[in-house]
């Protein structure tokens, strides 16, 4: 009885760490790739990191502000130069895409 119990506390865990792993697992498996199926850019690699980068740090002064640790001064003056930020990176994402993608006239 012990080992039946043994072997179905064994089971359990092996499925809660297939379940808890499988988005890791996708996502290791993914290959990356560009637009048109190439592999990604350095470039590119390295602006998408600081794109979320930016982002996580809007929702990061979003949160301070939220529990009291920014005044509302301080929050805007942050808020727009992160924002600003993140702009300049989406627009070099942008010019990157259209510098990338072949024009048909």
């Amino acid at each position: 009885m012990d080992a039946l119990i043994v072997l179905l506390a064994f089971v359990l865990l092996a499925v809660v760490v297939a379940v808890i792993a499988a988005p890791l697992r996708a996502s290791l498996e993914r290959p990356s790739s560009g637009a048109g199926g190439e592999a990604e850019s350095p470039e590119r690699a390295e602006l998408e990191a600081a794109r979320e980068t930016k982002y996580r740090e809007i929702r990061d002064a979003e949160l301070d502000f939220r529990t009291g640790k920014l005044s509302r001064e301080d929050f805007d003056a942050i808020d727009a130069s992160l924002r600003s930020e993140a702009l300049e990176i989406l627009d070099r994402l942008d010019a990157l895409d259209r510098s990338a993608t072949p024009r048909d006239a």
